[in-house]
């Protein structure tokens, strides 16, 4: 975009996905922000909350040092934190937290006390305000979306297949699943936004098989769509082989090898978009510094695939890829719920 300026459609964006967050005049909201953070959309959230009548608060932290070997992007596991006690007490006694973080919340450590503390965290994804705009929650998805959180609680199995050649088992049982609709309104819960996806964090030894990435399928670690084919053998979680040539392949065995960490191979969360707003293509129309990939996550029919940390498997790390699958089958036991990437039935 060319001018990071308000808008009165991003504003209004911002203030109805506040509203359906349940938020009331008085209530107390922490912005919570980085010195790295996107300004306008700090701004546009607290004029937003302004105009809902609550009692805004701006609680921002310097954004710490990368310690990593490598660039880390689109974690969803922010350190701004720390574990700073007084942020925390600050935070854990507010309504709610709209978490403007770079990386977010999403995975941070710090979640479970805010979350037991009873506020709500709304995490808003680092993207551009007019990819929010135009990926507002809708009312009409969120049942979907809990439907299909619902049916993937209860199978025992996922596979995957595709055309390409991908052929993945997934153990589901007793997998922790997460619908995301964009919004949250109970305590204790959380949400983010762009949203419209499904996610299950398989446990030890649940997933096997081949995975293969084909041209066109999504690298969101590097924000790049492939452009060669990559072959992921999996074997108990991890990946233990990586099939290709050519830059993708490349990419990919340079990054993982710089963790120097096992767990940066494992399995972090498999799931699909949801979202029919969502557009494939949106990765071609934004300069890097202005999408954090959340779109591409969400988009309707997509395999979702992670690697990295686990927590409900008990493997941790910074290593992490997100990687968008095109055109495959999804089968949750033995109900096809995505055929060549198009939503069945009622999750359509």
């Amino acid at each position: 975009m060319l001018n990071d300026r308000i808008e009165k459609p991003w504003l209004d964006a911002f203030q109805r996905t506040f509203s359906l967050c349940g938020l009331q005049a008085g209530d107390s909201v922490a912005i919570l922000s980085e010195t790295q953070s996107r300004q306008i959309n700090i701004d546009l959230a607290e004029l937003a909350l302004l105009n809902l009548g609550t009692r805004a608060f701006h609680i921002r932290v310097p954004t710490p040092s990368d310690t990593a070997p490598v660039p880390v992007r689109s974690t969803g596991a922010s350190k701004a934190l720390g574990g700073l006690e007084p942020v925390l007490n600050a935070l854990s006694s507010a309504t709610m937290v709209i978490d403007l973080t770079v990386e977010g919340l999403l995975h941070a450590p710090e979640v479970p006390t805010l979350l037991q503390a009873g506020t709500r965290i709304l995490m808003i994804s680092n993207e551009h305000p007019e990819a929010l705009a135009r990926l507002q929650p809708s009312e009409q998805l969120t049942p979907k979306v809990k439907a299909a959180a619902k049916m993937c609680k209860q199978a025992s199995q996922m596979r995957v297949t595709s055309a390409a050649g991908t052929d993945l088992t997934v153990d589901m049982t007793d997998a922790p699943t997460a619908g995301v609709w964009g919004y949250t309104d109970r305590p204790g819960t959380m949400a983010h936004w762009p949203a419209g996806v499904v996610v299950s964090f398989p446990k030890q030894g649940s997933t096997n098989g081949t995975l293969v990435l084909a041209p066109g399928d999504v690298n969101l670690t590097f924000k790049r769509y492939l452009q060669n084919q990559v072959t992921l053998t999996i074997e108990n979680d991890y990946v233990t082989h990586i099939a290709g040539s050519g830059t993708d392949a490349e990419l990919m065995r340079r990054y993982w090898a710089a963790w120097g960490d096992k767990e940066a191979y494992a399995v972090s969360h498999v799931g699909f978009g949801m979202n029919p707003a969502a557009r494939y293509e949106a990765l071609t129309m934004y300069d890097q510094r202005d999408t954090n990939g959340t779109e591409l996550r969400a988009f309707a029919g997509n395999f979702l695939f992670s690697t990295g940390a686990n927590e409900f498997a008990g493997r941790y790390t910074e290593g992490h890829f997100d990687l968008p699958v095109c055109n495959c089958d999804i089968w949750l036991d033995d109900q096809l719920i995505i055929k060549a990437g198009q939503l069945q039935g009622d999750l359509a």
